[in-house]
């Protein structure tokens, strides 16, 4: 099987171009596409929860730590740790934060609207189920009965 027949490649060139894209318009801000992608993340009025920020993004919470770390001391972000139990922090917008958040919204905004003029309504939305479909076998669902097929095939 060529790889340009695997559907797994066609996501992923596909990610890669657009991290690339993002990464470029990130770095006229001195961002990245992790930072921008946590700051949209981040509840401008009540915080966000620090544990809640790496499952919005579907990452692990230690996968985040020294991005949140980095994003502090570079003065995006600021924690109060939760009044009710001591152990958790909420994580707060500062005003630089705040404006990265704008830049990151508007480059994202931006993006939606090229595909959405140069994608029909129709394709995106056969688009959007093929996705959930894709996620829905990853998750295991339809997974094991592929396999399983695949299995007895050879």
């Amino acid at each position: 099987m060529k790889r340009k027949e695997t559907v797994d490649y066609y996501i992923k060139a596909t990610w890669h171009a657009i991290a690339r894209m993002y990464n470029a318009e990130a770095s006229k801000y001195n961002l990245t596409v992790s930072v921008g992608y946590i700051l949209l993340n981040i509840d401008i009025e009540e915080g966000t929860p620090a544990t809640k920020i790496a499952p919005l993004l579907g990452l692990e919470a230690r996968s985040i730590t020294r991005t949140l770390r980095n994003m502090e001391s570079d003065g995006f972000i600021y924690k109060v740790q939760d009044t009710k139990d001591r152990r958790f922090f909420r994580i707060f917008l500062t005003e630089k934060g705040k404006l990265a958040r704008e830049e990151s919204r508007q480059t994202v905004k931006k993006f939606d609207r090229a595909v959405n003029d140069a994608i029909s309504e129709e394709e995106l939305s056969i688009f959007v189920k093929v996705i959930k479909k894709i996620n829905t076998v990853i998750e295991g669902n339809i997974y094991e009965e592929v396999s399983s097929d695949v299995r007895q095939e050879k």
